[in-house]
């Protein structure tokens, strides 16, 4: 019930927000499960929406979903007060999308991570397995047992798309290399569920794994605490998590979703765009929390091989496209 009313609030005063904002149309967000300060994919997704907001000195909506009903009224509510485009951020909001968007053709609508193929909707996907096979690299050459570690949250093919990049950059940097993955859940409660995603590392540590990539948004800081506690590395996801836990946190695989938002924000595109290390849409992470332990021979094979991806000299195989890393 108090999720009920306050999604009634929200969009009481998204009218008058509207009201008082003339002719101009409002972007809005719908951000996924886990919600907007998540330190991960959906804080990524707010940047993008306040470096829109900072540089047009216009307001945006936005709201974040506590179950899955509300994806599907959060999109007709920010259609109805003339939202444009509405954006959806995750995946699970594909279904909402294709269909809000064929009931009000006349406004434009993004998801992020999904494709909805209709004439108003922008799709944005991103080459994960780009990203993720850069830091596989960084997680191989950094351990010294040889066994590295990938946490994943809700079990779909996206988080498989990470883990199997994540593995081909583990072997490439070393072949004899060992990888271990362990799936947080198969629900939306697998993205913010810290508890367990310290439990999997601290499993996966016991096995003599020293470095784990973490992709499964929210649930990813237990997963960095306990890398912390055990003295062993860990790699962040979507957002620069090298903050963190600073000494830690070996680099993180920056998914430019703040970058696609703001875009988007701006201007959306009907059609499909899929953005890779070419494009900007992923990379990996260096600042000064993270300098210590990235060596120089590292960075130049990791940047090397970024090269090469970038010039069709490595092919990445993507799970989701590929017959490849099938589990």
């Amino acid at each position: 019930m108090k999720h009920a009313i306050a999604l009634h609030r929200l969009f009481l005063a998204s009218a008058f927000a509207c009201a008082c904002a003339g002719a101009a149309a409002q972007p809005a967000i719908v951000y996924d499960m886990g919600g907007k300060f998540d330190k991960s994919f959906n804080e990524a997704a707010y940047n993008g929406a306040e470096r829109w907001k900072k540089e047009t000195g216009r307001a945006y909506l936005d709201f974040e979903i506590a179950n899955e009903a509300q994806r599907e009224q959060a999109m007709r509510r920010m259609a109805e007060r003339g939202a444009n485009p509405v954006i959806g951020v995750g995946f699970s909001q594909g279904s909402s999308i294709e269909k809000i968007s064929k009931e009000f053709p006349k406004l434009s609508f993004v998801i992020i991570d999904s494709v909805v193929k209709q004439p108003n909707v922008e799709s944005i996907v991103f080459k994960e397995h780009e990203g993720s096979f850069l830091v596989g690299m960084m997680a191989a050459m950094a351990s010294k047992t040889g066994k590295v570690g990938f946490v994943g949250g809700m079990d779909i093919p996206l988080i498989r798309k990470f883990q199997c990049g994540y593995e081909q950059g583990a072997k490439f940097a070393n072949p004899k290399i060992e990888v271990s993955a362990t799936m947080t859940g198969t629900t939306p409660a697998a993205w913010s569920d810290p508890a367990r995603g310290g439990e999997l590392a601290k499993a996966q540590f016991a096995r003599g794994v020293d470095v784990i990539f973490a992709a499964a948004g929210g649930t990813g800081s237990g997963v960095y605490q306990a890398a912390k506690d055990a003295g062993k590395l860990a790699i962040g996801v979507d957002s620069n998590q090298n903050h963190l836990q600073p000494g830690t946190m070996l680099t993180s695989m920056v998914k430019r979703v703040d970058n696609a938002v703001y875009n988007s924000a701006k201007h959306s595109t009907p059609g499909v765009t899929a953005l890779g290390l070419k494009e900007g849409g992923v990379d990996y992470a260096l600042d000064e929390h993270n300098a210590k332990l990235v060596s120089a021979e590292m960075k130049r094979k990791v940047d090397a091989a970024k090269a090469d991806i970038i010039a069709g000299r490595i092919l990445v195989a993507d799970y989701m496209a590929d017959n490849a890393c099938k589990y």
